[in-house]
């Protein structure tokens, strides 16, 4: 393989050159120090001096190198505190793009600002991990849940605001480094053209200063906007921005149908000048507006939804507690009387509510693991990725769908869902789905949530469940985080009934009694009830669902017949999951250290002394309930 160097006229220079170049322009010359611990805590300094030169000749050629001036730099420190998502998650579980119903995006989307709903999508990408930081937004926003009044003041503010963010992008620009020297030119075209988007700015954050000081007296209804909100001294800036808008009135009073005269271009470029020396503390302010349109976004969707809301119980890790059985203790999701979000907004659908509760915390112990089965079309996707959304949704610091939200925060959400391939990559359904797999299997950690909905099912039966099975057990015993894992392997369900980890259940349905005139196999026989219940499924019943789906009868009847004959044939290769029906995965570790005890030789690919010790077990077994039956 040969490297194409990359052309120095793109600014990938050498490190020598391009920090010549920084010193010459005098980029960085307020953060200097901090500019010199960022050279050093690089792996390869020289390399990232060199990346460095390329985006400062992309901002030049845009006229925006100007930030480098101000000195702003910061650290790159985007997933440190929030719960990270991979573009598949969000895909899979439907958070911006979905093609017939909602997404989270449109459930979340009250706000009345543009420069909200995009911070909106910010927030929903990066949900927080710092419980002070969520209790922090759920304050607010269950102060404006119970007081609907001062929602409504807010929304009313938010309203007549413009997009005050694109407006300070416009007005600062035209203030560059060179426009002084093209007034005479370009620079007075320009400014008339910003003229009326300075106005329109000035005029929106005079509204918007009124609303920040009406949402932050002491007084106002409790609601604590002073923690969320990092905003600079309202007063200074209200003095100042009334000074503007008289300056812009008296000098342009004209300046909405763009009249301005080119001898007042000067005059105008100055006025702009100096309000955009203050850039960073109107950014703030700008900011400060759009979290509280979001925090007002999130107490109006409590109010309007469907079903019953909660504000989420975030459980917090005791410092005291070091040692990893006391760490494992903090791993909790307990959700009550959950519902998919925006699944029944679309429709007329009756919401079923359902129960989960996943880990341990210091008043109640559940397994970690949920093994999910149940007939296709039953629910199991639904409920699994209504437990992600609502994760979400209480790291993001909103109400939630259900009666009560108990969790410990989740550092990461992985999802392993549905089927597809990509043709043009030569990448399989099954590759895909492995290489999902992969991911989680290397990134997973305690504090993760896991979805899995019917891993394997992409190959053979047999692979298909033997993967499924060294998945299942290695998230489960190995990393131990929260699990939600759907199949359709019954053998499964078998090998880990008794797993002290483990809870099966499924999603119950029922069929209604037959008449004599009810046809053979009609779809009105089986009814999904949508409702979580203990133990395992006794089968997919994808026969009936076959039928509703519209195959006809006769091609139903023939594939249920070689149904049976195919169950019958493959019975006996999962005849050692048949007898570990109740035998639990911790019977097997007894067999292991039996047979180191005995001194019996095995690796892992001979497992015949492991079976002889289970064959033993079950004739045992057997004879043991004889004798019990003969004493009876």
């Amino acid at each position: 393989m040969q490297l194409t160097p990359i052309p120095k006229n793109l600014g990938f220079c050498d490190a020598s050159e391009i920090k010549n170049l920084i010193q010459s322009k005098g980029y960085f010359k307020e953060s200097s120090s901090f500019w010199s611990s960022a050279k050093r805590s690089q792996v390869n300094p020289d390399l990232s001096i060199s990346a460095l030169g390329g985006l400062i000749n992309y901002l030049s050629r845009l006229k925006l190198d100007d930030a480098l001036w101000s000195g702003d730099l910061l650290p790159y420190e985007v997933y440190k505190s929030c719960l990270k998502m991979n573009g598949q998650t969000l895909v899979n579980l439907e958070i911006f793009g979905n093609n017939v119903d909602g997404t989270l995006y449109k459930y979340l989307d009250q706000c009345c600002t543009s420069s909200g709903k995009r911070l909106l999508k910010r927030w929903i990408c990066h949900p927080l991990t710092n419980s002070n930081e969520i209790d922090n937004r759920l304050n607010v926003v269950e102060g404006l849940v119970k007081n609907q009044a001062t929602s409504s003041v807010i929304a009313e503010y938010l309203r007549k605001i413009p997009d005050l963010e694109r407006l300070l992008g416009l007005v600062k620009s035209s203030v560059v480094s060179s426009i002084a020297y093209l007034l005479p030119t370009f620079g007075v075209r320009l400014l008339k053209k910003q003229v009326k988007s300075f106005g329109s700015l000035i005029k929106g954050l005079i509204i918007g200063l009124d609303l920040l000081k009406l949402v932050l007296k002491d007084d106002h209804e409790c609601i604590t906007f002073c923690k969320v909100l990092d905003l600079p001294i309202l007063s200074e800036l209200d003095e100042a921005l009334h000074q503007f808008d008289v300056a812009v009135q008296e000098d342009f009073p004209h300046y909405q149908d763009h009249e301005v005269e080119d001898s007042d271009a000067e005059v105008l470029y100055n006025i702009i000048r100096h309000f955009v020396e203050k850039v960073t503390e109107w950014s703030q302010v700008i900011h400060a507006l759009n979290c509280v349109d979001v925090l007002n976004s999130f107490a109006m969707v409590a109010n309007l939804c469907r079903g019953s809301t909660c504000r989420p119980n975030i459980s917090r890790v005791d410092s005291h507690y070091t040692d990893s059985c006391h760490a494992k203790n903090r791993v909790i999701l307990k959700l009550k009387g959950l519902w998919h979000p925006y699944a029944v907004t679309e429709t007329d659908r009756t919401l079923v509510p359902n129960d989960i509760q996943l880990g341990e915390d210091s008043y109640e112990c559940h397994p970690r693991t949920l093994l999910l089965t149940g007939p296709n079309m039953g629910g199991k996707s639904t409920l699994l990725r209504a437990t992600c959304l609502t994760v979400i949704l209480a790291q993001l610091g909103c109400f939630v769908p259900c009666d009560s939200c108990i969790l410990s925060p989740v550092d990461v959400i992985f999802t392993r869902l549905g089927a597809m391939d990509r043709i043009m990559s030569g990448e399989s359904t099954f590759f895909i789905e492995c290489a999902e797999t992969a991911t989680i299997l290397q990134s997973a950690t305690l504090d993760s949530l896991v979805l899995l909905d019917e891993l394997g099912r992409g190959t053979s039966t047999f692979d298909g469940y033997a993967i499924a099975y060294a998945v299942f057990r290695h998230l489960l015993e190995k990393v131990q985080c929260r699990l939600l894992f759907a199949t359709h392997y019954h053998p499964l369900t078998k090998e880990f009934a008794s797993h002290p980890q483990v809870s099966l259940q499924h999603m119950a349905c029922a069929f209604n009694s037959r008449t004599p005139t009810t046809p053979s196999g009609s779809e009105s026989n089986l009814v999904f009830l949508y409702r979580l219940a203990p133990g395992a499924c006794p089968e997919s019943y994808g026969m009936q669902v076959a039928l509703m789906a519209g195959i006809p009868n006769q091609v139903v009847q023939a594939a249920s017949h070689a149904s049976q004959r195919m169950k019958k044939m493959v019975g006996d290769n999962f005849k050692s999951s048949e007898n570990r029906c109740m035998f639990s995965t911790m019977h097997e570790d007894s067999l292991t250290t039996l047979l180191a005890l005995s001194k019996i030789e095995m690796n892992e690919s001979d497992e015949d002394g492991f079976d002889t010790f289970l064959c033993l077990w079950h004739e045992v077994k057997i004879l043991y309930g004889r004798r019990n039956n003969n004493n009876t």
